[in-house]
């Protein structure tokens, strides 16, 4: 069985988008062990006011011990897959780790540490969409994995 961990920066906020992404962790869970970690802190909260530059860094901080497995970060600097390419990652890994980062993304530095960086599209998401977007995936992935038809 998958274990696949999301990683995100948001404030959690109990509203219709939330109960979206529960929806779809639900969906997960039939074929994943899945867990989903919000990572919010006042020293982020703080960085955001302040630097853009300090404000990657305090995401980077808060995920430095966190990649572990296979790690992937969500940028929009990164591979963009249909959904067949993205299942293969499935296919060759078991223990996936997804970091979504905050509002002005990643540090190069912290791209670099992970094993693959992916865009969900060239298009800009809200933080709330994007993970929406990203459980889909995920969802549609394992699904052509263990041939579910809900791909089609």
């Amino acid at each position: 069985m998958h274990k696949i961990k999301v990683f995100s920066i948001e404030k959690e906020i109990k509203d219709e988008f939330e109960t979206i992404s529960k929806n779809y962790e639900k969906m997960i869970s039939r074929y994943a062990k899945f867990e989903h970690i919000v990572c919010f802190n006042k020293k982020i909260v703080q960085a955001q006011k302040n630097d853009i530059a300090i404000a990657k860094k305090s995401y980077s901080e808060v995920y430095r011990d966190k990649i572990k497995n296979y790690s992937i970060c969500l940028d929009e600097s990164g591979k963009i897959y249909d959904s067949i390419g993205f299942s293969n990652i499935f296919e060759k890994e078991n223990e996936i780790n997804f970091f979504i980062g905050g509002a002005y993304g990643f540090e190069g530095n912290f791209l670099k540490q992970c094993n693959e960086v992916v865009s969900l599209s060239k298009l800009t998401f809200s933080h709330k969409i994007a993970k929406i977007v990203l459980l889909e995936q995920i969802y549609r992935a394992l699904s052509i994995v263990n041939k579910h038809p809900y791909h089609k």
